[in-house]
């Protein structure tokens, strides 16, 4: 054997090694895409339990919506009505309550003017 040989068989020797000591993490690679693999499976199947309850509870909140739509436009259409029905108040109510209360004003000050002038004057000499 020469020099060459023996210098070859310790590059094999050490190439064998090296090739063993990096089997270890692969393999350990492996296990990981492994685990990788099933836990993506597990979220797969639980995901599309959550996503049909998202889609039924979206579902159910917009028919909650459009309910509310309609009792809010309904409370929108009472509110014109009821301003509908102050205004009429105000205008057949509010011009004759006006009038009259004008009127009473006149009344009292025309009571008032008489009472001082039914009263005695005081003569200062």
């Amino acid at each position: 054997m020469s020099g060459g040989d023996i210098a070859g068989l310790i590059a094999a020797g050490v190439f064998a090694v090296l090739v063993g000591l990096l089997a270890i993490p692969l393999l350990k690679l492996g296990r990981v895409f492994d685990e990788t693999s099933a836990t993506i499976k597990d979220v797969r199947q639980g995901v599309t339990p959550l996503l049909d309850e998202a889609t039924t509870t979206i579902s159910e909140t917009n028919k909650q919506l459009a309910r509310v739509d309609s009792i809010t436009s309904s409370v929108e259409e009472a509110t014109g009505n009821v301003s509908a029905l102050v205004a009429l108040f105000a205008a057949t109510v509010g011009g004759p309550l006006i009038k009259i209360a004008g009127f009473s004003a006149g009344v009292r000050a025309a009571v008032v003017g008489l009472r001082q002038d039914r009263k005695p004057r005081s003569s200062k000499n």
